[in-house]
């Protein structure tokens, strides 16, 4: 129930009450008969699968099966065509949801799954010219042939490409080999495959780069058997697969062709690559061939990727321009560890490609500008990324050197590190498919070792900087073998000394022909990964130099370095504009739709203010100053029900209070009674001193979300918002909108409708709601639903804030943890009685556990076995709880991580939730609550 329905049925007596319920329904029609209205006609469509045979290989007489799918928008007429290209490991079930949207908007999508890969034949040339490629040109060739699909010449289909990934860089290297071709939209693909998997970040440094190790073997393991042929998800896929078509012959190959089998073994062997292995990633890059492509590009790429960074769209954006080429580019705060990213960039990428498309494929949109897009997390960001995002424009690309720059002085003398042996222990940074979330699974355990890194920080930034681009460092470095192999970082440092590596991401650096003596060694300028983060004021910026990281394979001889970095760090900046969500159509009918809903809230309003009139509550002065005081509540029901048995209570200022209880307690139905929304049988409540009833004015001091959120689904979030303050009759400039957009953290999503929201969404716009005016007392029955743990740790520190200058909060929630973190008091109920109440820490006490989750957990308790812990016992199909001994969490993850167990989520053990099964039992009484 939303916010708005809760105070309607508050204010209003029964029978008015249903007046207004239909009267509401009756607009509720209107909006949604008005929006339906307006909606672009939805295309039909039919899909047929069938396996293709076509001539390719170097000769281009090698027979090769392909496993097709053909969509074909219902209708008669001619409509052109979308190739669409799948990511590595999956298959044409991984772009079918693509598929089906592209063929919505009338175009015939043929998918399929690549050589190698699923139930198609064939070996894996990591998108050879001579044969992924040219089998493409084949796919070109049948669609030209089909009767339905708009061709501009006899054998020339009228076609756009369209991949992620290892599909992108297909897309691009196919405009670069076939002239059919009329558009593209490559996403998150890479310019250099070498480069790629042996970064340099040092500038005008002719050594080799650094081994990518970990991505590397994930990209070889996802080829190399039945499950990377497509039998499982991938990080590199986008989707899941399917089985494969024949099991494979050569269990150290897989299904990778003989000569990209040699070249992985070799240079994972060595981290060097050899002239072959050298000539065989270029073969199969676009880097180049960008100079042959006359396609219009749309290049969109993740920030949140330690797969394929920011510079490789930056590499192939500058050679396929230098040719006149009409080329866009749009940054977006997903990728290979963020995926598809949030909500508010799906839509925007989803809408750039559907704009491109439409020009310059099916020729009937404006053109579309070719200024350069890209977002950053609002609101809830502890992952870089979060749920949100806002977008912004600049009128061109300014390449990863920004439009401005700002320039940060760090201090520290030079550092002695030592590089381990065979980097072990190493840091760990990232990890393949988790990037960026590092930080937010492992928290203060994932960073840089003791000994093994150098810190040089700044003082606080007096402004906000908003960095978008590459940031620059220079570097010195000595060794006593002339050579060093480091690992330079960035991190945001908020006030409280928390230390952000925005996605996962850091330089590599392989530095030859080094001095002793860092004093005669030659400062070296160092890119590091181009990032799109604002650093608040306040916030320190923190660059590190480490010896090891396990995403890497670094020398195996123990070696101690010597490191100084100079005083400037170069930040790139820019000012771009604000662009508003695409999905944003029809706006001046959804005002007035929002006039005439207005118009009825005014009379509901001037209603309530009759019957407000008419009630007044008596006031208890002793407590006129407290939030809130629970006496004597019980709740029974005509059918003898007793909901409640009997619950007292008090919700002081400054208190962040958790109401808890088994399923049936009584949690919601007391909540209910605390807003009005049901009578009591026995007791009441006090807020700042007035009892409770509906129509109670003292109900304008409290903010809620009771029984979950619910809005008018025609009108945007921000139209929402406004109609809801509206109707509590109180003066606009009390709603303080901007600290709860803040709050909800929805960027441009606050302007789109919220039928179009998914239920997290619409859970961040309800909290929103219910802190309009910023309420001396907030009530919220589990505010956490259908949030992510990121959401969830910012929703926690939220509350901790909301909680002061007098304020209180009272919370219903069922994850214990949660609790824990965020309560200062907790309330238990079981049975409809309060079996607790006090203090958290009063009702916890001390706790020396862990939670782990992991990939294998006899594989872990066997390393845990070889550790200074107490005992390990197993929770569920993969936790194990830890009773440290005093073992610090870094060494217990990266001696799980050295032995191959993957660690999903390490936590404190919650005590809690032992107490909370303490007090309650196994009594709970098994429903829910009424």
């Amino acid at each position: 129930m939303s916010a708005l329905t809760t105070r309607l049925r508050r204010a209003l007596p029964r029978v008015t009450r249903r007046r207004v319920v239909a009267g509401s329904v009756a607009l509720v029609l209107i909006a949604a008969l008005v929006g339906w209205a307006a909606l672009p006609e939805r295309h039909s469509w039919t899909a047929v699968d069938q396996r293709l045979t076509v001539l390719s290989g170097p000769s281009g007489t090698e027979p090769i099966d392909l496993d097709t799918r053909l969509y074909l928008p219902s209708g008669d007429g001619d409509v052109p065509a979308v190739l669409l290209g799948h990511g590595f490991g999956g298959s044409k079930e991984s772009v079918s949801d693509d598929a089906e949207s592209l063929a919505d908007r009338g175009y015939a999508v043929l998918t399929w799954t690549a050589r190698g890969f699923g139930r198609s034949g064939g070996e894996i040339h990591l998108d050879s010219p001579d044969y992924e490629v040219k089998d493409a040109q084949r796919l070109l060739d049948w669609l030209a042939t089909q009767p339905r699909v708009r061709t501009d010449a006899d054998g020339d289909p009228r076609v756009g490409v369209v991949g992620g990934s290892y599909g992108g860089a297909l897309a691009l290297l196919l405009a670069a080999q076939d002239p059919r071709v009329d558009a593209i939209v490559p996403l998150i693909t890479w310019n250099d495959l070498g480069k790629a998997f042996f970064p340099q970040s040092a500038n005008g440094v002719t050594a080799p780069g650094v081994f990518k190790k970990n991505w590397a073997g994930l990209f070889f393991g996802s080829g190399s058997g039945p499950l990377g042929a497509g039998g499982g998800p991938s990080p590199l896929t986008g989707g899941a697969g399917e089985a494969p078509v024949a099991p494979v012959a050569n269990p150290a190959c897989g299904r990778f062709a003989a000569d990209v089998c040699a070249a992985y073994l070799k240079m994972a062997t060595t981290g060097i690559p050899d002239a072959a292995t050298t000539a065989l990633l270029q073969r199969s890059s676009p880097a180049p061939v960008l100079n042959k492509i006359k396609a219009p590009t749309l290049l969109i790429q993740g920030a949140v990727d330690t797969l394929f960074p920011l510079s490789e769209a930056d590499a192939n954006a500058k050679g396929i321009a230098a040719t006149g080429t009409p080329v866009r580019v749009a940054w977006f705060t997903g990728g290979h560890d963020g995926g598809s990213g949030p909500q508010t960039d799906q839509d925007r990428t989803k809408f750039l490609t559907a704009q491109w498309l439409d020009h310059y494929v099916k020729k009937d949109g404006a053109t579309p500008a070719t200024s350069f897009t890209y977002s950053r997390v609002a609101g809830f960001s502890a992952l870089d990324r979060g749920l949100v995002t806002n977008g912004y424009s600049d009128p061109t690309y300014p390449g990863l050197t920004g439009t401005g720059r700002a320039e940060v002085t760090v201090s520290g003398d030079a550092q002695q590190i030592a590089n381990p042996p065979n980097g072990n222990p190493g840091a760990l940074s990232s990890l393949p498919g988790v990037g960026g979330q590092l930080s937010s699974l492992l928290g203060s355990v994932a960073g840089d070792l003791a000994g093994q890194h150098a810190e040089f920080d700044s003082a606080p930034v007096t402004d906000a900087i908003e960095v978008v681009g590459a940031p620059t460092v220079r570097l010195r470095a000595a060794s006593p073998t002339g050579s060093a192999t480091l690992f330079v970082k960035l991190y945001d440092v908020d006030p409280n000394g928390t230390a952000t590596l925005s996605g996962g991401l850091i330089a590599p650096v392989r530095l030859t022909g080094l001095p002793t003596d860092v004093s005669a060694a030659q400062p070296v300028t160092v890119t590091l990964p181009a990032i799109v983060r604002r650093i608040d004021a306040g916030h320190t910026v923190r660059v590190t130099v480490a010896t090891s990281d396990q995403a890497f394979l670094t020398p195996p001889d123990p070696a101690t370095y010597t490191v100084a970095v100079e005083p400037a760090v170069s930040l790139p900046t820019a000012a771009g504009t604000p662009i508003a969500n695409p999905q944003v159509v029809w706006r001046y009918v959804l005002l007035g739709v929002l006039a005439v809903v207005v118009a009825g809230l005014v009379v509901v309003l001037a209603v309530r203010h009759r019957r407000l009139r008419r009630h007044e509550a008596p006031t208890v002065d002793e407590y006129a100053e407290t939030p809130l005081v629970v006496r004597g509540l019980r709740k029974a029901y005509g059918d003898g029900f007793v909901a409640v048995e009997r619950v007292d209570f008090t919700v002081e200022r400054g208190q962040v209070v958790g109401l808890l209880g088994p399923n049936g307690a009584g949690k919601t139905t007391t909540l209910r009674v605390l807003m009005g929304l049901t009578m009591p049988t026995e007791g009441d409540a006090l807020v700042f001193g007035h009892r409770l009833e509906p129509g109670s004015p003292v109900l304008s001091r409290v903010g809620a979300l009771v029984e979950g959120p619910g809005f008018l689904p025609h009108l945007t979030g921000l139209q929402n918002l406004h109609a809801y303050w509206q109707a509590t009759g109180r003066p606009a400039a009390d709603a303080r909108f901007d600290e709860a957009l803040e709050i909800a953290g929805l960027g441009d999503s606050v302007h789109r409708k919220t039928k179009n929201y998914s239920h997290g969404m619409r859970q961040r716009l309800a909290i929103a709601q219910a802190m309009l005016g910023l309420p001396e007392l907030l009530v919220l029955d589990e505010p956490t639903d259908g949030l992510d743990p990121p959401q969830i740790a910012e929703m926690r520190r939220v509350l901790k804030r909301y909680a002061t200058d007098g304020r209180a909060v009272l919370v219903s929630s069922h994850l214990l943890a949660e609790v824990e973190q965020t309560c200062t008091h907790a309330v238990v109920v079981n049975k409809g009685r309060i079996v607790a109440d006090g203090p958290v820490d009063d009702i916890v006490g001390d706790s020396p556990s862990v939670q782990l989750e992991v990939s294998d957990v006899p594989a872990a308790e066997l390393v845990l076995a070889g550790l200074n812990v107490r005992s390990v016992t197993p929770e569920g199909a993969s936790g194990l709880i830890v009773d440290m001994n005093g073992t610090p969490r870094t060494e217990v993850v990266a001696s799980l991580v050295r032995a191959g167990v993957g660690v999903d989520r390490v936590v404190p053990r919650r005590r809690l939730e032992d107490a909370f099964l303490a007090l309650v039992g196994d009594n709970s009484r098994g429903s829910g609550d009424r």
